[in-house]
């Protein structure tokens, strides 16, 4: 086999990990998006904010320990977070 061939393997077997990783991602955010509209709607009909500045704060340093862990950029993981946390807040906000 020569070197570009299994070069090629290489290249195909990492792509189809990245589309696999892909896929659970975007089922994962869909299954927690589905819990985070269920606790807008609660918030909604208790009368409760939809920002909880405290328990973002301790998510955000437990994602930053997260990525850590797994060897991914802490800074990268908090701007997705905070990208992440910014759309809960606008669903929340729409049930009111």
């Amino acid at each position: 086999m020569t070197d570009d061939i299994r070069a090629g393997d290489l290249l195909k077997e990492h792509r189809d990990s990245i589309d696999r990783l892909d896929a659970i991602l975007v089922y994962t955010l869909g299954e927690r998006f589905k819990h985070t509209k269920a606790v807008g709607k609660l918030k909604a009909q208790h009368d409760l904010p939809p920002s909880d500045p405290a328990r973002e704060a301790r998510q955000i340093a437990r994602l930053e320990d997260l990525a850590n862990e797994a060897q991914l950029d802490p800074e990268f993981a908090k701007k997705f977070l905070n990208f992440i946390i910014a759309e809960v807040i606008q669903h929340h906000k729409s049930h009111r």
